[in-house]
């Protein structure tokens, strides 16, 4: 069955961004030199720049035309973000992942009292019902959100501390230290991961196309008592730039 034409020219200007014709931030030819270029109408040329817009690799501006986007950097997670990094600069796991000093780093803040429903009561491991605080956190670097999270705590453990104060974020260390200033030891970190394509809001929160994927993860802070005091559920970042390294010593 042959391809439908829009989809040949979006896979040829895909291509030719690939190999190098059009750099980050080159304007591409018109509408009106693509139709003649590929000898087609309007409507294929603009199905396949519709195609490339919502994978992200071109954009439109106004009064400055199509061009390719700019590619966010790599970004490596490490297995030990989560280790206490003693002395130094303020920082947390994000900005140890993302290579960035505090002053790079921004987050959008807000903070609710919920309930547990079923799925939280099964990470937490207790009773549907029981008090938490979501705090719903969006993640700037250099003021590109790179990452968007909804991190619950038990309403029990931070009711009238610090912990439960919006003002207070960023906290450095992260949550871990938050914990910590409670009295609360955290000896074990869980995280899961799944993939796939953004959501209506994770698309515009994260201004990725709805064409590129994303990184889903639940994340899990336990005690040194085996008790679950934080769920982060979901984190999630642009799936295209994400890279989760994992080192694993075998005894034999």
């Amino acid at each position: 069955m042959a391809q439908p034409e829009y989809l040949r020219i979006a896979a040829d200007l895909r291509r030719r961004i690939s190999g190098g014709e059009w750099g980050p931030g080159d304007r591409i030819p018109t509408l009106p030199a693509l139709c003649t270029e590929y000898g087609v109408s309007e409507a294929p040329v603009r199905g396949a720049l519709r195609v490339l817009t919502n994978e992200g690799l071109i954009e439109a501006r106004a009064r400055a035309g199509t061009r390719v986007r700019p590619r966010p950097p790599i970004h490596r997670m490490a297995a030990d973000r989560y280790r206490s990094k003693p002395g130094g600069a303020p920082s947390t796991p994000f900005t140890r992942d993302q290579g960035i000093g505090w002053s790079e780093y921004r987050l959008d803040k807000r903070f609710e009292k919920v309930q547990a429903d079923a799925e939280l009561a099964v990470l937490f491991e207790c009773g549907v019902g029981e008090r938490l605080l979501a705090r719903h956190f969006v993640f700037h670097d250099n003021g590109q959100p790179t990452q968007m999270s909804t991190s619950y705590v038990r309403w029990s453990d931070v009711a009238g501390t610090p912990v439960a104060d919006p003002i207070h974020e960023p906290w450095p260390g992260g949550t871990r230290a938050q914990l910590a200033s409670l009295g609360i030891r955290v000896t074990t970190v869980t995280e899961s991961f799944t993939a796939g394509m953004p959501s209506e809001l994770e698309a515009e929160t994260l201004r990725i196309g709805s064409g590129v994927p994303v990184l889903r993860y639940t994340r899990r802070h336990i005690a040194d008592t085996g008790r679950v005091v934080e769920v982060a559920h979901p984190i999630v970042r642009r799936g295209d730039t994400t890279i989760v390294d994992f080192r694993i010593e075998l005894d034999d």
